[in-house]
């Protein structure tokens, strides 16, 4: 293959994100072969927060997968010492495993490793497993019926309460000890973070998700076209950003997109709700069917809307994740115990999480396209300038600056507006500790809202708050 042409499919590929991370692998070692791919010069040091995330191993895996970082240090960090024992051993195997020497060091106080880091990947829960029960449980008294609950409506509310604090903790010391690093937030509800982050810091911090890529493959698997062919534009906010272009070669793809769903159920049922949407909005949407569900005022409101439109699992089952996590959480210990201790193989690959090539990009100036959740100054002209939006970002060494999108469709963009105003109100809760803004924060939740009168919900979100008084101090 010409030289020019492994350098264009590989530019290509990284910037749009078009191809799996095995045919990015395939052509990056090409490109590495021939010289064209600019490696890491130096050792970089990267803080991990959160290592008992499942996000731990395939992030590191990723890192350690940038061409020239042969040399580092990985600190991991995490407040439950069991827990962070293992992600060290499994930091270390990894390390092993790929052949490069890097430093890993674990700790269970953050800050005594914050020095002199270049980047700090935050995926921190706080309390999370305490309080899934609350979070759905108390709410489907009051007929709100949640699927997941972590990013939007009481739960997403309440989880935001006990997380943003810390998160903004995090960042003073981020601030005090390692001013000049990049903070990359995977953890949710990811819009609050950044939008308390945005007003109450000046760390650099940028909020990543994996939904444009997903969906971005669903797109081309429901059309069948191959998804490196497939060209897109994608605007809007985490979890409701909008595919408002949609073409190959030139050619929309969203009427035969609608006829194909329209006119098959194998189709059709692989995502009930963000078809539907579809048919009546004109786009389509990030989040899978299940967790969109509740983000809407639609689809949950009524037990025959949601036999009509939500499945099981991930497809809209009730409860879905309250009932799940504590089962995930505990399996994704096992396995890591089983990697560590050979009873499983390690089997390295990269994958097409952003925080790798964010590093790579910024590391080696080499300009690479992410979407990220970032504040919106004008980049979305028809939503908010004071909230956060998420649209395509240049990476290189100057940072990641996001680039314009331009307005939404009017009625895509009530959609997302509906939601920011949420949004404020739970960030203003956060930051001052207010209940009163909380409840607000709730009242125009839309689901919520869709299915409750004010007094219910503020009896409601009273109830929450009694019950998780442990984790919500200063409230």
């Amino acid at each position: 293959m010409p030289t020019w042409r492994i350098l264009e499919r590989f530019i290509k590929g990284r910037n749009s994100v078009l191809m799996t991370a095995t045919e990015k692998n395939q052509d990056q070692q090409r490109a590495e072969s021939l010289g064209i791919v600019p490696a890491v010069r130096r050792p970089i040091k990267i803080v991990f927060l959160g290592a008992g995330s499942f996000f731990f191993q395939r992030l590191l895996m990723d890192v350690l997968g940038i061409p020239g970082a042969d040399r580092g240090e990985i600190a991991v960090v995490d407040v439950d010492a069991e827990r962070l024992e293992l992600a060290d051993r499994l930091g270390r195997l990894i390390v092993d495993k790929m052949g490069k020497p890097w430093v890993v060091t674990a700790c269970t106080d953050r800050r005594r490793v914050l020095a002199g880091a270049d980047y700090v990947i935050n995926c921190i829960e706080v309390s999370g497993v305490e309080c899934v029960r609350f979070d759905n449980d108390i709410p489907a008294r009051y007929g709100i019926d949640q699927c997941i609950g972590d990013t939007i409506g009481p739960g997403g509310l309440f989880k935001a309460l006990r997380t943003t604090p810390v998160f903004l903790e995090v960042l003073k010391d981020v601030e005090s000890l390692c001013p000049g690093a990049w903070v990359l937030n995977y953890t949710n509800p990811m819009s609050i973070l950044c939008l308390a982050a945005a007003r109450s810091s000046q760390v650099k911090v940028v909020g990543l998700c994996h939904s444009v890529q997903g969906t971005g493959h669903d797109l081309a698997r429901y059309a069948g076209v191959p998804y490196h062919e497939l060209r897109w534009a994608c605007g809007g906010i985490n979890h409701l950003a909008w595919f408002t272009e949609l073409s190959r070669d030139g050619r929309d793809l969203y009427p035969e997109l609608r006829d194909k769903a329209l006119n098959d159920a194998t189709i059709y049922e692989q995502d009930p709700v963000r078809f539907d949407m579809m048919f009546h909005f004109g786009h389509f949407i990030t989040e899978s069917s299940g967790h969109l569900s509740e983000y809407l005022p639609y689809y949950r409101k009524r037990p025959e809307l949601i036999r009509k439109y939500c499945r099981a699992g991930y497809k809209g089952g009730s409860g879905f994740y309250a009932d799940q996590w504590p089962t995930w959480r505990r399996e994704c210990d096992e396995k890591r115990l089983k990697l560590v201790t050979g009873q499983e193989d390690l089997v390295i690959d990269r994958s097409w999480e952003y925080a790798s090539y964010i590093i790579q990009a910024m590391e080696t100036h080499q300009p690479f396209v992410v979407h990220a959740n970032v504040p919106n100054t004008g980049l979305i002209e028809n939503l908010p300038r004071d909230g956060v939006v998420e649209v395509a970002c240049l990476v290189d060494r100057n940072g990641v600056r996001p680039t314009h999108f331009g307005p939404l469709p009017p009625q895509c963009a009530a959609v997302c507006d509906w939601n920011m105003r949420m949004y404020e109100l739970a960030v203003i809760a956060c930051i001052e500790r207010s209940r009163e803004a909380a409840v607000h924060a709730l009242m125009l939740d839309p689901l919520t809202a869709a299915v409750c009168c004010p007094a219910e919900i503020r009896k409601m979100a009273e109830e929450l708050f009694a019950a998780e008084a442990a984790f919500l101090p200063g409230f």
